[in-house]
């Protein structure tokens, strides 16, 4: 069995409301480096979150509004 490795979203600075605005992945989803997993907003601009290594999303934390 494979290791499971948790992505965390990286530090975009000094944001206070930061809104989840998309999920491009789901539970079961084979993912290549550098896909794209989710769109993250702020007052000032939106930015999709890349995934650092391939893999297959077992579990998603997080939702679109949180």
């Amino acid at each position: 069995m494979s290791e499971w490795r948790e992505i965390k979203v990286p530090d975009i600075g000094d944001f206070k409301n930061v809104d989840v605005i998309e999920l491009m992945v789901g539970v079961g989803d084979r993912i290549a480096a550098e896909s794209p997993l989710m769109t993250l907003e702020t007052d000032k601009a939106a930015m999709e979150i890349p995934a650092e290594e391939a893999g297959v999303i077992r579990e998603v934390k997080v939702a679109v509004g949180d």
